[in-house]
């Protein structure tokens, strides 16, 4: 995916999204968006917008000296904690508890304040439970899933992290191995090893990090050990948008669960802005 110029204006508004998260000081919220000018003019439409958002990021951590996401992650966490026991109940008592985990885990994805201010997670579980998907693999996922016992799973933000722990755990009770993958530092509210431990994921499978601070996977920034690993994998669960805008073009069995939240990944597409997807590459 490439980026397209509908991506420039969003650039800023994420920016300012992250400062207001990150420092009350009107000055100095100033001073770093006009910083971020630099990245976004330099921006190249050639690579998708998740190259130019990991630039972005990293100039407004360094010059607030902070991560300003960490809070807000961690109160995301807290919250889907708090919806865990009776989403769990929910996907024990489905006679598809794969199809129900897999629903919540896709409406986890709305726990993005990269791109929103706020969420409604409540409306969005039952929207993911009580529509169809824009776009529904699942049967070609299931398949996927019988021919192997070993996942590579690609988490996306925090919070929604305790959705994908749902569906990871009813994947380990099938006999899957499931080996999750965070970020490897800060970026936006992405889920690094401090969330998956908050989250409770680090006590159901083995997470590692991919040794990376960008927004989605961009595997050239990647450590040669996760290079590898992403190399063998046989079939690789990948949530979240900057996922799908960096590994849509790879040659992988791979299965994208998401929702477009932007103008552009909704072209790109052919479907509305805010579609549900369960998507084999």
């Amino acid at each position: 995916m490439k980026s397209h110029l509908d991506c420039f204006p969003c650039f800023l508004r994420q920016s300012l999204i992250a400062l207001r998260f990150g420092t009350n000081d009107e000055w100095l919220q100033q001073s770093v968006l006009k910083s971020t000018l630099e990245d976004i003019r330099k921006a190249d439409t050639s690579k998708p917008p998740a190259y130019t958002t990991t630039f972005i990021h990293r100039r407004i951590r360094q010059m607030l000296g902070k991560d300003p996401f960490r809070s807000i992650k961690s109160e995301c966490n807290r919250h889907a904690l708090n919806l865990y026991p009776s989403l769990k109940i929910s996907v024990e008592k489905s006679d598809d508890p794969l199809w129900m985990s897999t629903r919540l885990a896709i409406a986890g994805n709305v726990i993005d304040f990269g791109i929103f201010t706020s969420v409604d997670i409540e409306g969005t579980i039952s929207n993911a439970l009580n529509n169809q998907l824009a776009v529904d693999d699942y049967l070609e996922f299931q398949d996927a899933l019988s021919s192997t016992d070993e996942i590579l799973y690609l988490a996306d933000n925090a919070g929604e992290i305790v959705f994908d722990r749902l569906l990871i755990e009813t994947l380990i009770s099938t006999g899957k191995t499931v080996l999750a993958v965070v970020k490897g530092g800060p970026v936006i509210n992405d889920a690094t090893l401090e969330d998956a431990a908050e989250s409770g994921l680090a006590n159901v499978c083995e997470v590692i990090d991919n040794g990376s601070d960008a927004v989605g996977t961009i595997l050239e920034w990647t450590p040669e050990s996760f290079k590898k690993i992403f190399k063998n994998a046989r079939l690789v669960i990948s949530k979240g948008q900057g996922n799908f805008e960096t590994l849509g073009g790879a040659e992988k069995k791979i299965f994208f669960l998401f929702q477009s939240k932007c103008d552009v990944v909704s072209k790109e597409l052919g479907l509305p802005k805010g579609s549900m997807l369960l998507k084999k590459s």
